[in-house]
C-alpha cells in the first residue's frame, strides 16, 4: 500500500506534465526524440513527456520598429530614415526549423533592404513618393522571407530626417525657384501686352478716325478727374498749315 502512493503521485505528475494548452493565436511545433513530427492547433494537447517536446509559435501580426538608418541618396544627400514593419508567421514549421531566430532575422533583413532601396532614389522621390517606396520594400521583404514561413503585410516609412545645413540649402533653392517663376510670369505678361499693343496700333493706323475717337475718350477721362493738369497736344495738320502760310509770306 505504501508503494502505491508514490506510484500514484508519479502518474499524476506525469499526466499533468504531458498536458499542453495551446491558445487560439498559437501553434505548437512537436519534436519526437529531436525530430519534427507535427504542428498542433489550438486546444488541449497531450505529448509524451521526455520523448516529445513542444515549441509554441505566436501567429499574430508582429510590429517591428526599424531603427533610424543612415542612407545616402542617389543624388548624394545624407539622410536618416526610420520605418515600421508589420509581419506574421504563416508557416510555423519553417519559421522554427529553417531560421535560428526569425524575429532577429526579419528585423536585420528589413534594415538592410531599407538602406538598399532608398539608396537608389533621389531625395525628391524619398519625400514625395513614399507610397511606392513602401510597396517596393514590402515586396522585396516578402519574397526573401517566404522561405522562412514569414508574410510581410506592410512597410511604412515614418521619418526622413535631413541635416540642418541641407534644410537651409533646400530653403534657399526653393526661394530662388519662386523668384525665377515670378520673373518668368512677369516677362510672359509683358510679352502678351506688347503683342496686343502691336495689334492695336496696326488697327488704328488703318483707320485714323478710330484714333480720334480714342483720343476724345481719353480726354473725357481727364476732364472727370479732379485736380489734374491737362496738356493738349497740337494737331499736326494745324502745324503744317501754319508752316505753309509762313512759307508763302516769306516768298
Amino acid at each position: 500500500m505504501e508503494l502505491l502512493i508514490p506510484i500514484g503521485i508519479g502518474i499524476i505528475v506525469l499526466l499533468f506534465s504531458s498536458i499542453r494548452i495551446i491558445k487560439e493565436f498559437e501553434r505548437g511545433i512537436v519534436y519526437t526524440l529531436g525530430k519534427y513530427t507535427s504542428t498542433r492547433g489550438a486546444g488541449l494537447r497531450i505529448i509524451i513527456p521526455v520523448i516529445q517536446q513542444m515549441v509554441l509559435v505566436d501567429m499574430r501580426v508582429r510590429t517591428e520598429d526599424i531603427p533610424s538608418q543612415d542612407v545616402i541618396s542617389k543624388d548624394n544627400v545624407s539622410v536618416k530614415v526610420n520605418a515600421v514593419l508589420y509581419y506574421r508567421v504563416v508557416d510555423p514549421d519553417h519559421a522554427i526549423n529553417r531560421v535560428e531566430d526569425f524575429y532577429m532575422a526579419t528585423s536585420q533583413l528589413a534594415q538592410t533592404t531599407l538602406r538598399s532601396v532608398l539608396g537608389k532614389q533621389d531625395l525628391d522621390d524619398m519625400l514625395s513618393n513614399r507610397e511606392q517606396l513602401n510597396k517596393d520594400i514590402q515586396e522585396i521583404l516578402d519574397q526573401q522571407t517566404e522561405n522562412w514561413g514569414i508574410k510581410v503585410d506592410h512597410v511604412e516609412i515614418k521619418n526622413v530626417d535631413l541635416d540642418p545645413t541641407m534644410v537651409r540649402a533646400m530653403a534657399k533653392q526653393a526661394e530662388a525657384e519662386r523668384e525665377r517663376r515670378g520673373k518668368v510670369i512677369s516677362a510672359e505678361g509683358e510679352l502678351q501686352a506688347a503683342e496686343k499693343l502691336d495689334e492695336a496700333s496696326a488697327i488704328l493706323a488703318k483707320r485714323p478716325e478710330t484714333m480720334q475717337l480714342r483720343y476724345l475718350g481719353t480726354m473725357g477721362e481727364f476732364v472727370n478727374s479732379k485736380g489734374s493738369t491737362i496738356l493738349l497736344p497740337m494737331p499736326m495738320d494745324l502745324l503744317k498749315s501754319a508752316a505753309n502760310i509762313l512759307g508763302k509770306k516769306a516768298a
